[in-house]
């Protein structure tokens, strides 16, 4: 095949290929039709004449020993004394290589070719883009719908690829329309021999959230401020713990920004779903404390991996958080399940104070008056 390099280099350069990958996937096309229709019991090998840019196919035999067992494989092998006839200076190990003539190839085998050649290309653009996608998994990407369908599942395009944006990894009540620009974090990706690259994209995992927070907070790009863990109930509230790597920056004030404006930003993003930024602890019992908030905790117990935690009666509803949103989000933020338990006599104690301060009034009262009299 004659400029067989141009070609090679006009596929690499439309398909974004190197021109090593495309040359070797022509080589091996030509050597698997060359066994589906020359013979399939012969070794084959192709090389690229670079200067000439030309392809040739040769047919390798290799040398063995006059007493091998293999040298009945006539098409494969060769006994050391007959390939001293072709070449003196032959060894044991060598290869004769004898060039087959492409240019007597029939017409289906050279459709059979271009088939194979495409199909191989194909295979190639695919890997080169799984690695590049396979790269971001875990980091958000962005791009335009561009379908609908009767599932409620969202077909968006990210450059030259469409993906999937399942119905159940969108937040409850999202709706998009056609055209509309799309970010999630790209969770899930495999190569299918039917559809080929298969991606899948979710905004209801907690990685979006996290992802959001280094887009939106320098201090947590830069590594000043980092995110020990953070919990979700995608559109309704997350909670996210931080500490800081510098003693002089505050983590929660850092991340939350001047009137809220960074925290909100990503709130918006998340369909104004209400973000609570708490400072991480090392102390089991302090971390709880602060993952109830706003809720004020009067103690915690541990006992394996389940904390009881002693409140108020007037404080456990902020602890519960509507339908139980708080202390769920505390129990996945933290990894304990969380136990409330009401202080004892805390409403006798504060009628007795509140006794106490009565009777206190009314002893003094009396004083006042025996003084006056």
């Amino acid at each position: 095949m004659e400029r067989i390099l141009d070609i090679i280099e006009g596929i690499a350069y439309e398909k974004g290929l190197s021109i090593e990958s495309v040359s070797l996937a022509v080589k091996e096309s030509i050597i698997k039709v060359a066994k589906q229709t020359l013979d399939s019991n012969i070794h084959y090998d192709a090389e690229i004449d670079k200067k000439n840019k030309t392809l040739h196919l040769y047919q390798v035999i290799s040398v063995c020993a006059d007493d091998d067992e293999v040298k009945e494989d006539k098409n494969n092998f060769i006994t050391l004394l007959e390939a001293k006839k072709h070449d003196s200076e032959i060894k044991v190990g060598d290869e004769l290589r004898y060039e087959l003539s492409l240019e007597d190839m029939s017409r289906s085998a050279i459709n059979a070719l271009f088939r194979e050649l495409e199909y191989k290309i194909q295979r190639l653009i695919e890997t080169q883009l799984f690695d590049k996608y396979k790269a971001q998994l875990g980091k958000i990407v962005s791009g335009s719908v561009v379908r609908i369908d009767n599932l409620g599942n969202t077909y968006i395009e990210i450059d030259e690829i469409r993906v999937i944006l399942p119905k159940k990894n969108r937040i409850k009540g999202e709706e998009f329309n056609v055209g509309q620009v799309v970010s999630a974090i790209l969770r899930h990706i495999n190569i299918d021999r039917q559809n080929g690259i298969v991606i899948e994209l979710s905004r209801t995992t907690p990685k979006m959230l996290e992802e959001l927070l280094k887009l939106e907070v320098p201090e947590i790009k830069d590594g000043d401020v980092e995110i020990v863990n953070c919990a979700r109930i995608p559109g309704e509230r997350a909670k996210v713990a931080l500490k800081s790597v510098l003693a002089k920056i505050d983590p929660v004030g850092a991340t939350v920004g001047v009137k809220g404006v960074r925290i909100n930003a990503v709130s918006k993003e998340l369909k104004n779903e209400s973000i609570d930024c708490i400072e991480y602890s090392s102390q089991p019992e302090i971390y709880i404390a602060r993952a109830l908030s706003p809720a004020l905790v009067i103690s915690v117990i541990l006992e394996d991996k389940k904390a009881i935690v002693t409140i108020s009666s007037d404080q456990k509803p902020k602890a519960i958080g509507k339908n139980g949103i708080n202390i769920r989000l505390a129990s996945m933020l933290t990894g304990y399940e969380i136990e409330l338990k009401e202080a004892e006599n805390t409403n006798e104690n504060l009628e007795n104070n509140n006794k106490e301060q009565e009777n206190t009034k009314n002893n003094l009262d009396i004083l006042s008056s025996l003084f006056k009299g």
